[in-house]
């Protein structure tokens, strides 16, 4: 079976996110000068900056117009998306305007959960499932840093090159057969995650745009994930349409008895 890098967001129901809507708050656009922008910064002192604009919340309730492409073969979905920090990520999948649900997740450190109702089965597994089709350096964390707009907190440490091209942060390395590249813009929120397993020739490229206010932080108002598993390609346009943080948030997950169990 080909792995992908981003299988695990696949594991959500394989049915995901372009849509014409905006994001109704305003985007923030970056300052003109170089402010914090210091080329005398030690490694320590820019890590310590990045890290600082990361995106904090408790909970966060949110809802995508999207569209997914997997090998040319399109379709538009609704998503919502319900989390609690570094515990719970919920989704639902809906087409037809949000008039059907399709697909249901519920996504722990833990464990994997997922109801296809359009076939009436239900898939339980380990989190430790997803290291079938990625790399082992994903994980939970990396799953929900993808979804908000954080950059990958396992990257931004001492062993990493940290150095400005153009007048941004760029933070590169390699972890365990993992190749990494994060860009920073001048807002210094993550614009560009690159990661690559050239061994099993897997591509994962995620771009942010329209970072807008979220509480004291900001929060991507548009996403493109791009991926490469040899011949299978997966793109993935979306844009957030409602974004609510540290809000009230429940995480409903029945399966029905007549769902089948499937592998």
């Amino acid at each position: 079976m080909k792995r992908s890098i981003l299988n695990s967001v696949f594991l959500l129901g394989a049915v995901v996110f372009v849509s014409a809507c905006k994001p109704k708050k305003e985007i923030v656009v970056a300052p003109p000068t170089k402010t914090e922008t210091r080329t005398d910064n030690s490694k320590a002192e820019t890590l310590t900056l990045l890290n600082s604009k990361q995106l904090k919340f408790n909970t966060l309730s949110l809802k995508a117009k999207a569209t997914l492409d997997i090998s040319g073969n399109a379709n538009d979905v609704t998503m919502n998306f319900k989390m609690k920090d570094k515990e719970t990520i919920w989704v639902s999948i809906t087409a037809l305007g949000g008039m059907a649900e399709v697909a249901r997740a519920l996504i722990t450190p833990d464990s994997i959960k997922i109801m296809n109702r359009l076939k009436s089965e239900y898939l339980k597994k380990p989190f430790s499932y997803v290291y079938n089709f990625t790399n082992k350096q994903v994980n939970f964390n990396t799953l929900q840093s993808i979804l908000t707009g954080n950059a990958m907190g396992e990257f931004l440490t001492q062993q990493s090159d940290v150095k400005q091209e153009n007048g941004v942060w760029v933070v590169s390395g390699s972890k365990a057969e993992l190749d990494y590249k994060l860009l920073f813009n001048k807002l210094f929120k993550v614009a560009e995650t690159n990661l690559n397993d050239s061994k099993n020739g897997q591509a994962l490229k995620v771009t942010y745009a329209d970072y807008q206010k979220l509480n004291e932080s900001l929060f991507p108002g548009a996403l493109q994930i791009n991926t490469l598993s040899k011949a299978k390609k997966i793109n993935i346009d979306l844009q957030y349409v409602k974004i609510d943080g540290n809000v009230p948030v429940d995480f409903p997950f029945t399966v029905p008895k007549r769902f089948k169990v499937v592998n």
